[in-house]
């Protein structure tokens, strides 16, 4: 979604695949550990002296990404991030204009801990206090990939300025007496002034009304409003995703399904449909297979002819979407895009 950190790491976790913890893995917890532990700290367990120190590393990478400095940060990462660092620069250069003018404050901040002399394909972090049933407004998940042992921290912050309001997820690994940028997840937390309870909302209207397309997609914008990072799991989201399971698109191309449609007198096969904030606006993003777009100006008659049949095949979204965009997309992985107002859709 747009404003969302490309993190060229370790801890990125499929978009929209959320975590789950249930009734198996709460009695796994009266069990033996394993070799390889995890274990998380939440502010309150840790001494004063770590917490604020955590904090303050936080607050002053957030500063050199208020003030633009890309060098900076790539000179305070990790190796494996500091020599992938096309992401988290591009991302820096776009949510520098509006960290510069937010007040920042630190949500929470957790110290992780993972043993053993390998890395683990699945690092799981239970933080804070779980109930029978599982999360509590007190807990919080995180799932990292490939994450090699040693100890991290996860600092969460917002920065809330007058017309828009982000978080910014860093992912922190000690090494020796530093704290290196290990992650780093910039998000915004609402679209057009309407955070993740309004997507929720809406979504459940959707449902109601019979529109389980889009309350498909709204519930998952919910969640992405939501989480601070792909990777970050609380009550909220868990919660979300048990409702966006009510309603599943069997027919749209979600989940690597694919969608057979007919627009510009041929067969197109659809590969994705996705929603986007685009400025003010929530459009309707769909991805389909073609040969060649090198002739743009067929190309983007195909892309409006896409756009129609789309609409016309699946009406319920001229209430759910400002606009949609089609991108025709080469075997190559070349793309060309065309956008049109829901309005001028006829």
């Amino acid at each position: 979604m747009s404003g969302e950190a490309v993190v060229p790491c370790r801890s990125m976790t499929i978009p929209y695949s959320r975590l789950r913890l249930g009734a198996l893995a709460l009695a796994l917890l009266g069990m033996s550990l394993p070799t390889h532990a995890q274990t998380c700290q939440s502010a309150s367990d840790l001494e004063p002296e770590q917490r604020s120190t955590i904090e303050a590393i936080a607050k002053h990478y957030f500063d050199m990404v208020a003030a633009g400095d890309s060098a900076g940060l790539q000179k305070a990462s990790i190796p494996a991030v500091a020599t992938n660092f096309a992401g988290i620069e591009a991302s820096v250069k776009d949510n520098q204009p509006v960290f510069s003018q937010a007040q920042v404050s630190v949500r929470s901040v957790y110290a992780l801990t993972a043993e053993g002399s390998e890395p683990l394909s699945r690092a799981e972090f239970l933080c804070g206090v779980f109930g029978a049933n599982g999360q509590t407004t007190n807990s919080v998940v995180f799932v990292l990939q490939n994450l090699p042992p040693g100890k991290y921290a996860v600092a969460i912050l917002d920065a809330k300025a007058s017309q828009d309001a982000r978080t910014l997820t860093l992912v922190l690994q000690q090494s020796a007496a530093e704290w290196k940028l290990a992650g780093f997840y910039a998000r915004i937390t609402q679209i057009n002034g309407h955070d993740s309870a309004w997507f929720a909302q809406r979504a459940r209207e959707f449902k109601a009304k019979g529109q389980n397309r889009n309350a498909w997609f709204y519930f998952h914008e919910a969640i992405a409003l939501a989480a601070p990072a792909d990777f970050v799991s609380t009550l909220v989201t868990d919660k979300l995703y048990d409702e966006v399971q009510s309603v599943p698109p069997a027919d749209l191309p979600v989940g690597g399904g694919t969608l057979d449609l007919s627009a510009a007198g041929a067969a197109r096969k659809v590969t994705a449909m996705f929603a986007v904030a685009v400025g003010n606006d929530f459009d309707l993003v769909v991805k389909y297979d073609a040969a060649d777009i090198s002739d743009t100006y067929h190309t983007f008659q195909t892309n409006v002819a896409v756009i129609k049949a789309v609409v016309a095949r699946f009406p319920e979204f001229r209430d759910g979407f400002d606009g949609v965009v089609a991108r025709a997309v080469e075997p190559s992985g070349r793309d060309y895009g065309a956008m049109l107002p829901m309005k001028e859709i006829k």
